[in-house]
């Protein structure tokens, strides 16, 4: 996608060394567009870790690298597979509620579980970390491609008028390598004409809507407008809002969305006021084997400190600001989970 006018996707490798992985540093949004660089398999658990990497699919990809890069610096041990699993079992838990991450780490071990030629096991965590990336970027491109209709027959029955859409947190081509999720039916709407425009909730407590969604459609030309995450009930109430998209972290076999928090409640507003919800999803974002999404699903529970202070820009830094005083408890849910009786349908890469 575009920043300043260039094509960019949020992970590459460095056209001149390929133990090199550039990622854009998302920490740094809007305020500063950063190329940060993995060079360690640490610097990959970091970077999910720290959120300077955000996004299921992004997360996935980021992992699969990480095992390249362990790969990499397991050439010279007695026992590479050992010290390959031991990262691994770490890396799972950075952020255990996007499924994407434990999918990829998983892929890349069934692929050098019986491999123990420490050259070989580079070539193929490295082969395989590229293809994981190229089928993501696929598949959100088909996304878009599914997702597209939904737009074209409302624009159709309104003619000349944008076609207003609520989103949720960053599902956009940052989270995911390229196109996004739940934007991707929008970046491609944009482009064959149709007008639309976006409202973004700006997603407490990191403001991933604000800061990053924001951001990226700006950079393409897209019309839209930030609001507070408590604004969109009464934008529906309004008739301000035609229809709302949004991404997921882990969708179940039986179609309960694990997304950013919030979610849950847009999906109530939505249901209330009799407008479409869909839920744009990858194929890696599936997981098959839970049954008891409420209980089986692990829920990330994060850092007090993103709730007592926000951050923005102070004379050109970077700052963060206390907002609440200290002597109060917090409680920071980083997703919850919407009911299939809520959704009215999932945009998935297969239809």
């Amino acid at each position: 996608m575009l920043v300043n006018g260039k094509q960019y996707q949020t992970i590459w490798l460095d056209e001149n060394d390929p133990t090199i992985i550039k990622f854009i540093n998302q920490n740094y949004l809007p305020f500063r567009f950063v190329v940060d660089e993995l060079r360690t398999s640490e610097d990959s658990f970091c970077a999910i870790s720290e959120m300077k990497v955000r996004g299921a699919p992004l997360i996935g990809v980021t992992a699969a690298f990480g095992i390249y890069l362990a790969a990499l610096e397991a050439r010279n041990i007695a026992n590479p597979l050992d010290y390959i699993i031991s990262f691994a079992n770490k890396l799972i838990m950075a952020r255990p509620t996007a499924i994407n991450l434990k999918m990829a780490v998983s892929r890349q071990l069934e692929t050098i579980k019986n491999n123990h030629d420490g050259k070989d096991l580079v070539q193929t965590t490295f082969k395989n970390s590229l293809k994981i990336l190229n089928e993501e970027k696929e598949k959100c491109l088909k996304i878009g491609i599914q997702g597209f209709p939904l737009i074209e027959k409302i624009a159709q029955k309104n003619p000349g008028q944008p076609v207003r859409i609520l989103t949720h947190c960053n599902a956009g081509w940052l989270a995911c390598i390229d196109y996004g999720t739940a934007t991707a039916p929008i970046y491609i709407a944009h482009d064959k004409g149709i007008p639309v425009h976006v409202w973004i909730d700006e997603t407490r407590p990191r403001n991933q809507g604000a800061r990053l969604t924001a951001w990226e459609l700006r950079q393409h030309g897209i019309p839209h407008t930030v609001i507070v995450d408590n604004a969109g009930g009464f934008l529906m109430q309004k008739g301000m809002i035609d229809i709302v998209i949004v991404g997921t972290d882990r969708t179940t076999r039986s179609g309960y969305v694990t997304n950013k928090i919030g979610t849950y409640l847009k999906a109530l507003a939505a249901s209330d006021n009799n407008i479409p919800f869909y839920v744009a999803v990858p194929s890696s974002s599936i997981d098959v084997s839970i049954n008891q999404p409420f209980d089986e699903i692990p829920i990330e529970k994060r850092d007090d400190d993103e709730i007592r202070y926000m951050e923005g820009l102070l004379n050109n830094e970077i700052t963060k600001v206390q907002i609440m005083e200290s002597g109060s408890p917090v409680s920071n849910y980083g997703f919850d989970i919407t009911p299939p009786r809520l959704i009215t349908g999932l945009i998935t890469d297969r239809g």
